[in-house]
């Protein structure tokens, strides 16, 4: 993790004196990626700046790299794993100056050009001056997983790896593009097969593309692209068997885990309790340090305690990060959390990531990489369970080629008749396609190249930023060409075998791991049955100083253009009283938006200025049996009652009895009967249920129910978040 800036001019120009100063400015803006060493370079047309975070030979691997003539000038942010190997490859007496496994990219392009990083396994964005072409380079790895930003003009171009190191170059401009944003499918969480490009969010900003050698002519700024790496193409003529497929999969992905563990200083781990990251721990060689998210919403869903049991199996140590339920984001820290992100898709695994980071580098400042399970349900099938509704394969093939029917159709309108009409469609859904340039690709490969897309606009980028903001690198072993690659070639016949449900992956990993963890279902980061824990929180923090955040983002004059701020506010209001109702992202997204917009106006604190509040702790936990009632009351802290609300029953429910049981109530949530609440099982939670009338106070039917605040205050809150009841002022 290092952090890049710079400028060039692509007029045939010379930069002045002057650039220094912007390129110190530049610098400072992305500090914090890398915290141990600043370098400016300037020298005809370009200038760079430099920030280092050390992990492979920290005493000699400064940049700019240089080759032996000084003809090219390289700053390189990443790594490149498999840098020994390029390099025995390398002439016989190529001499390396430093030890650095990115001066290997030099000599390389000396050698090949412009196919230099044809063999090159790894993480980077890189930005490499050919002083005898007079031409600028730009590169990034085959995901995207290192950014590199951009903005040019008919004089000069700006570049970074946050789009805050291009905003301190004024003629840089800083507008939020609400039209391209709000358009995203990708924020509106509509369902898409999308293979658009990501979006910077910011008019003028360019992001270099994956896989992508940018090279400008410094004279005129003339632009050619080279694709050095595309996403396969999905063939089906691989006779290789289920189990030819299972262990060549383990055998890359062991490799791929243990080209990430180069580094010579300390490596961490982010372990949930999913198959992901625990087979990066049962395949690590280093016995890393794992770290795991402790909160509401991990904790009902189980994650946290698989991940504790996960560790304890492995042997590895593990640190439960407290993410408690009621600390909510403040105003200003949410904010800094954006303007780190720099996007609208901050979400609150987001701030939960962030928080996790703060703690390492807060309690253990030697860990300077961490290794991660993303990844690996983009491309393994991790999602099709869900996009199948609960059913099976055949229904993940039906709902893709129920997104595919649904663009094409909304591309051509004027045939919806012929299937709007018919229980059957009676044209065939290829007619749709009928005029499209190139190959129709099948809904199948088209889900996965939407989903690398997604890969490259949320998960390398959130990533990428939460772990930048403390000098942390993030790398992804599932990130792994060659396994996707691998994945492409598995033929119709055996996609049900090993793409549903990550089924290559859970084999590939049997016997490796307890067949627990083999089997464990596909769960998110804080998803699941515990949701309504975290949705809580983010609308308490949207609610909070009065709604202080939301009014900040709806007074900018695009804001007020876009949004209906009262029924923003009522949304919200629904979502304050019942968290369950709804999907706080959603509006959080919108949010952001509008904050994003005031803080591209007004440029805020740079992150390495930023004041920080302290860092969340961990708990240490031996026996998760025997503590668990201790680790729910450091979590899910109790909540005193106002005895003097009133308490009734949500518009969309019904409390049914049956005159023959007078043991059982029955409760109904949009005509249907979610729970029933039983006199044997919690007596007095049936009496306090029969006695909301909509009128009385709580300490009036506590009276009534012959109970007190402690035997129904968390059913009473747990309900409240269900959205079966609420509680409103007397």
């Amino acid at each position: 993790m290092c952090g890049l800036a710079g400028l060039a001019r692509i007029d045939g120009t010379s930069l002045s004196g002057d650039a220094d100063l912007l390129l110190r400015q530049m610098a400072r803006a992305v500090a914090h990626r890398g915290p141990d060493e600043e370098e400016l370079f300037r020298s005809g047309s370009v200038g760079m700046a430099f920030t280092r975070l050390s992990l492979v030979d920290p005493a000699a691997g400064s940049q700019p790299l240089h080759s032996a003539d000084g003809s090219l000038v390289l700053i390189a942010n990443g790594e490149v794993y498999n840098h020994r190997e390029l390099a025995a490859g390398l002439p016989s007496g190529t001499r390396f100056q430093t030890g650095s496994d990115c001066e290997v990219l030099v000599h390389l392009y000396q050698r090949d050009g412009l196919r230099f990083l044809d063999n090159v396994r790894g993480m980077f964005a890189l930005v490499l001056w050919d002083r005898r072409k007079n031409q600028l380079i730009f590169a990034r790895d085959r995901f995207g997983i290192k950014p590199l930003f951009y903005h040019r003009n008919k004089q000069r171009i700006v570049f970074g790896s946050e789009m805050k190191a291009l905003f301190q170059d004024g003629s840089c401009p800083r507008e939020l593009d609400w039209e391209a944003s709000l358009s995203d499918r990708g924020l509106s969480a509509l369902p898409s097969l999308s293979e658009a490009q990501p979006n910077t969010w910011f008019r003028g900003i360019e992001l270099a593309p994956a896989g992508t050698i940018l090279k400008i002519d410094l004279a005129d700024g003339r632009t050619a692209t080279h694709k050095y790496w595309d996403f396969p193409e999905f063939s089906s003529d691989s006779d290789m068997s289920a189990d030819e497929f299972v262990t060549s999969y383990g055998e890359i992905l062991a490799d791929s885990v243990r080209e990430c563990e180069t580094a010579d200083v300390e490596l961490g781990l982010f372990l949930s309790g999913g198959i992901d990251s625990v087979s990066v721990a049962a395949l690590s060689s280093i016995k890393p340090r794992t770290f795991s998210a402790l909160n509401g919403s991990t904790l009902v869903n189980g994650d946290s305690e698989y991940a504790f049991r996960a560790a304890s199996t492995l042997g590895l140590n593990n640190h439960q990060i407290v993410l408690n339920t009621d600390d909510i984001p403040t105003a200003d820290e949410w904010k800094q959390l954006l303007w780190l992100v720099e996007s609208p898709q901050c979400s609150p695994a987001t701030y939960y990531k962030r928080e996790m980071y703060r703690y390492v580098k807060a309690n253990f400042p030697e860990i300077k990489g961490m290794l991660l399970g993303a990844g690996s349900d983009e491309f393994n099938g991790g999602y099709s369970p869900t996009l199948s509704d609960g059913q099976g394969y055949p229904e993940f093939l039906g709902g893709l080629r129920g997104m595919h029917l649904r663009e094409r159709l909304a591309a051509r309108p004027e045939l919806g008749a012929w299937w709007d009409r018919s229980e059957h469609p009676i044209l065939r859904s290829e007619v749709l396609s009928r005029g499209l340039n190139g190959r129709e690709r099948e809904p199948y490969e088209r889900y996965f190249r939407a989903k690398y897309q997604d890969v490259q606009q949320y998960n390398c980028w959130h990533e990428d930023r939460t772990a930048g903001g403390s000098g942390i690198e993030a790398r992804v072993p599932f990130l792994d060409h060659r396994l996707v690659e691998l994945v492409a070639r598995v033929p119709h016949a055996l996609r049900p075998q090993l793409i549903w449900d990550k089924r290559i992956l859970r084999d590939a990993m049997r016997g490796r791991i307890p067949s627990g963890f083999v089997e464990r279902p596909k769960g998110a980061f804080f998803y699941g049955d515990g949701i309504r824990h975290t949705y809580r929180t983010f609308a308490r923090m949207i609610a909070q100083n009065d709604h202080a955040l939301l009014e900040e983002a709806l007074s900018g004059p695009e804001a007020k253009e876009f949004i209906d701020p009262d029924n923003f506010r009522a949304t919200l209001r629904k979502l304050e009283e019942s968290p369950g109702a709804g999907h706080v992202e959603f509006l959080v997204r919108l949010m952001n938006l509008g904050l994003l917009e005031q803080m591209a106006e007004r440029l805020p604190k740079l992150p390495v200025d930023a004041e920080e509040s302290a860092p969340p702790r961990d708990l240490a936990i031996v026996d998760w049996d025997q503590e668990l009632s201790q680790i729910e009351r450091e979590v899910l802290p109790r909540r005193n009652l106002d005895l003097c609300s009133v308490l009734h029953f949500a518009d969309s429910v019904l409390v049914l009895s049956d005159k023959n049981e007078t043991d059982s109530a029955y409760i109904v949530v949009d005509g249907e009967i979610q729970y029933v609440v039983s006199h044997q099982d919690d007596p007095a939670w049936f009496r306090l249920i029969g006695a909301i009338d909509g009128e009385r106070t709580i300490s009036a039917l506590l009276h009534e129910a012959g109970c007190q605040e402690e035997d129904v205050a968390d059913l009473i809150t747990e309900s409240r978040d269900l959205g079966i009841l609420v509680i409103s002022e007397a």
